[in-house]
């Protein structure tokens, strides 16, 4: 077994629920426990940070061991965790500012690697470092406990559900202060959640749940694509790539983008060469031909391979892309009607163009039609 990473196992009951859960996700970037509620994401949750305690229990981050069964068992204030919950819970008789220094280190032996000023510009809390809690929004209540959490210095972030408790337009201000802490710091963070659209624009790792049990688990492209999965499967079924971008061509305020195997175009306001940028592409907006096309009003038709096909119903097949001449490329979803497959003769292995009819920026999601 690896000695890096985050290593949780557990085996127990709370009440009349069953635990049996386990999963290693990275030392960095942001883990996902996805699944519906009562699945057991917040209970595997408060295992991890030592609330929950089961006698037949394993969980380390690199090498340190905080359970190994009844052998040892680190109490939660000796992990070194910041645990946001799903209401900020800070203290109204505080200000901002005293609330954020709450829980960080008292002494200057204590290691400091997360600094107050990132903290307040990295959240946006200049202008509310003196208001007491009680006049804030739900948003910025949230803000602040982010805050909180990562001036404790925390080793690992734990997250449930921090944004359930927020309507829509406040959901939508606070993604993208989360969208900046993942780009911002290496901190390894497991995030709790039942939305898709928040692992779409969070997640790189990716651990679904059912009835306290992992049902799969890995990089986020991987499940996402799998057609064995019910992502894929799904009506709204679509992968998520990682890009990098590439170029701008102002006159047609077309942003360019290299993914694995091959190239996109979207509209979006110019970007810096090199940054990474996440890509939403879904089935539905895939065909598939097996000649390149003619001039046509997609802009984005790229070679790829099929890897993989799997029926959806009598009318209709996911089918699975490798992009790139062998398909070695990002993998792509297609969804076509069986009627089309046999019509047009295709097969796993053959080698096709995929004409990718709308694609997304995970950050604006603004879509470029055919």
């Amino acid at each position: 077994m690896s000695a890096t990473g985050l290593h949780a196992r557990f085996r127990g009951r709370v009440g009349s629920f069953s635990l049996d859960a386990s999963f290693v996700a990275p030392s960095s970037g942001v883990t996902a426990l996805f699944g519906p509620s009562g699945c057991g994401k917040t209970s595997l949750l408060r295992c991890i940070a030592g609330l929950n305690r089961f006698a037949d229990g394993y969980c380390a981050l690199d090498s340190e061991v905080w359970q190994d069964g009844t052998a040892r068992f680190a109490p939660t204030y000796r992990r070194p965790i910041g645990y946001v919950f799903q209401e900020a819970s800070l203290f109204p008789h505080m200000s901002v500012r005293r609330n954020l220094l709450y829980g960080a280190p008292r002494t200057n032996a204590d290691r400091v690697a997360i600094g107050y000023d990132e903290v307040i510009e990295l959240f946006g809390l200049a202008d509310l470092l003196e208001r007491s809690p009680r006049n804030l929004s739900g948003g910025e209540r949230q803000r602040v406990a982010l805050g909180r959490a990562l001036l404790s210095q925390p080793r690992l972030l734990l997250m449930d559900e921090p944004l359930s408790a927020l309507d829509a337009t406040a959901k939508e201000d606070i993604l993208p202060y989360l969208e900046r802490l993942h780009g911002r710091l290496s901190l390894p963070v497991v995030y709790v959640t039942h939305d898709m659209r928040e692992v779409e624009r969070l997640a790189d790792h990716l651990v679904l749940m059912e009835k306290g049990r992992v049902v799969a688990a890995g990089q986020l492209g991987d499940l996402l694509s799998d057609p064995s999965l019910p992502f894929a499967r799904a009506r709204e079924a679509a992968v998520m790539l990682d890009a990098t971008v590439r170029a701008h061509d102002a006159g047609y305020g077309l942003l360019e983008l290299d993914v694995d195997g091959g190239r996109f175009l979207t509209p979006a306001p110019a970007g810096v060469v090199g940054e990474h940028r996440r890509l939403r592409v879904t089935a539905s907006d895939v065909s598939l031909a097996c000649a390149q096309p003619g001039p046509s009003s997609i802009v984005n038709i790229l070679k790829a391979r099929i890897l993989r096909a799997t029926t959806t119903g009598e009318a209709e097949m996911i089918v699975l892309l490798g992009l790139g001449d062998e398909g070695e490329g990002a993998r792509l979803l297609a969804r076509v009607t069986r009627r089309s497959w046999e019509t047009l003769g295709l097969a796993e292995g053959a080698p096709v163009y995929a004409q990718v009819k709308g694609v997304a920026l995970a950050r604006g999601r603004v879509p470029l039609e055919g």
